[in-house]
């Protein structure tokens, strides 16, 4: 379940204690979406635990092709429990079997965390809003987004920069 696990943070962006936390009532594939209202304690003793703050509450949209894995996946697992935790979880596990695949893949090494980040940059690549983004990571202020990728903000700016002088060039 540990490449479920990667697929879903790779594709939603979730951290990775609201990820452990999903349950199948999570799950809403009428309308494509994740309810994110609490996060693991993979830290300590385990147990449902709030999540980071107010605005990390969210619907996060799937594509339909997470509705058809996860419906067949989540179909049998009891409505309110984790459904991907079954013991004590740790960081480094998930990580371990990431490495592995990301080395099997030849591409560079990349950890759990690193698929957030990787999620966001590839969003504001095609063009999403940072205020799109901040909401779909949780992010409590569009400044947190801001801040963390500016690097890529501005090398979209480089290229809105050269689509603006390019637009402008064909003017007489």
């Amino acid at each position: 379940t540990w490449d479920w696990f990667i697929l879903l943070i790779a594709k939603t962006g979730l951290r990775f204690s609201e990820a452990l936390a999903l349950t199948p009532k999570d799950f809403d594939f009428a309308h494509q979406s994740i309810s994110v209202n609490k996060t693991w304690n993979y830290k300590g003793g385990g147990g449902f635990l709030p999540t980071k703050n107010k605005s990390s509450v969210r619907k996060v949209q799937i594509d339909w092709q997470m509705v058809i894995q996860f419906s067949e996946l989540i179909k049998k697992l009891p409505e309110d429990e984790p459904v991907f935790v079954k013991d004590k979880v740790y960081n480094s596990t998930v990580n371990d079997i990431l490495s592995r695949h990301c080395k099997k893949a030849n591409i560079p090494v990349i950890s759990i965390h690193g698929l957030r980040h990787t999620h966001a940059s590839i969003l504001l690549f095609a063009g999403v809003s940072i205020a799109s983004v901040a909401r779909r990571l949780g992010h409590s202020s569009m400044n947190t987004t801001q801040k963390t990728y500016l690097h890529i903000i501005q090398e979209l700016e480089n290229r809105d920069i050269d689509l603006v002088m390019r637009s402008l060039s064909v003017l007489n």
